[in-house]
């Protein structure tokens, strides 16, 4: 694995940007979300969980479970097989805490400093307006709340003796419900994962090592620098909007602190071919002579979820369709791209049957750099043919449904890989 070293030494000294091609671009953030290395041969440990969160610094959680809940799927596409719990019990063990990170996200728990000024400003109000407007109006109602989730947490909401399930649709909370996640953003609460995926609530020192309580508080612009650091060394290179995004920084707060850091070598301005903003390079990132990778990606993968930078780095437009009307998806309800090498080839919409015991494929989808005509040699963010793009994908879902315990794969031929995605799992 190379470094940048000429280039990037030079520009440490001068605070000239360092110049990136395309291609380099991409290899730096694939590298970055620990693409560049292979997947464990041997059982999955703590310790591969380990080193994949301080490579992408936080998992997403979304309670979408379409093909399995959406946080063990990161951990799938760098780990493949691995123990489904590995996150929620890791918040257990005290090494990962939930908090409000890229939504909400498994963050590991030496961050934790790192997210009070969030909490602290979301006790002044900076919340879910809901949340706030409860707060406000209710605040004895929530104390009670906060007292008894003290005494007796940790417990969920259902558990609370004046009652937390749901009311209606979408998310459907009562009002102890919403006190306890007032609670939790502001930090006076913390919260964890059961293994069915329901939060519960307790005191911070419950779930939280005392060590850790016990760092010292950062003032809120050093956090946001250090979140900020951490953003970059988790996507190699990115512009002030990727940064931001990383953490859910606004822009306006971030442009100036990452002047500072290029200022105090701690970044280095880049310009990335085909960028239209000016880019941060993170001084280690890693830029290996070639990408060799293969998997399915979560929505909320943090390689693609912000979706103007997939495309910037891939060539790859993606946008999610859940809220979409059947009628008027292009490509479906729950779509994942596939990474091949350094590009994204192909989509798959997929469904898990777990009564049948079955992985849906209800489509396929190629790019336009996928080649139809001729044979090519591998995907180097350039041409790839159609039946190594198949081949590739088929083993790739074979590997996935192993991994959710279902036996068989189901084919819907549709889209322009529909029908050969069939024909090679059939042989």
């Amino acid at each position: 694995m190379g470094i940048i070293l000429g280039p990037l030494t030079s520009a440490l000294v001068s605070n000239r940007p360092v110049s990136i091609s395309a291609a380099e671009g991409r290899r730096l953030a694939l590298a970055a979300q620990g693409f560049s290395e292979p997947r464990p041969r041997g059982r999955v440990d703590r310790r591969h969980l380990r080193r994949v969160l301080d490579r992408v610094g936080l998992v997403q959680i979304d309670s979408v479970n379409v093909v399995a809940r959406s946080h063990e799927l990161p951990l799938y596409a760098r780990l493949g097989s691995h123990p489904r719990n590995n996150l929620i019990d890791a918040t257990h063990r005290g090494e990962v805490f939930e908090y409000w990170g890229h939504e909400a996200s498994f963050i590991p728990v030496q961050c934790h400093p790192l997210f009070r000024h969030r909490m602290a400003a979301a006790e002044a109000g900076a919340a879910w307006s809901g949340l706030v407007k409860l707060a406000t109006a209710r605040p004895q109602f929530v104390e009670a709340v906060f007292d008894e989730a003290a005494e007796r947490g940790p417990l969920s909401a259902g558990q609370l003796s004046m009652g937390g399930g749901r009311t209606g649709p979408w998310w459907g909370w009562n009002e102890a419900k919403m006190a306890l996640e007032w609670l939790f953003w502001c930090g006076r609460l913390s919260a964890r994962r059961r293994r069915t995926f329901e939060r519960e609530y307790a005191l911070p020192e419950r779930f939280i090592p005392a060590p850790i309580l016990a760092l010292p508080t950062p003032d809120p612009a050093t956090q946001r620098r250090e979140l900020l650091l951490r953003a970059a060394r988790s996507l190699g290179v990115g512009t002030a909007a990727d940064l931001a995004d990383y953490f859910r920084i606004k822009v306006s707060v971030a442009r100036p602190l990452l002047d500072e850091l290029v200022e105090d070598a701690r970044l280095i301005a880049a310009e990335v071919q085909g960028w239209r903003q000016p880019g941060y390079l993170w001084p280690g990132a890693r830029n290996p002579r070639q990408i060799k990778a293969r998997t399915v990606l979560s929505p909320f993968d943090s390689l693609v979820w912000e979706r103007d930078r997939t495309e910037r780095l891939f060539g790859f437009r993606y946008r999610l369709e859940f809220y979409t009307p059947a009628a008027k998806r292009t490509y479906g309800y729950y779509v994942m791209p596939f990474l091949l090498d350094d590009c994204l080839p192909a989509r798959v919409e997929l469904k898990a049957d777990r009564h049948r015991g079955r992985l849906l494929v209800l489509g396929a989808f190629a790019e336009e750099s996928v080649n139809f005509a001729r044979s090519t040699l591998g995907c180097r963010g350039a041409s790839v043919h159609a039946k190594t793009v198949v081949a590739e994908l088929a083993a790739e879902l074979a590997s996935l449904a192993s991994f959710l315990g279902l036996e068989e794969i189901e084919v819907t031929p549709r889209g322009d890989l529909g029908a050969l995605l069939g024909a090679a799992l059939t042989r």
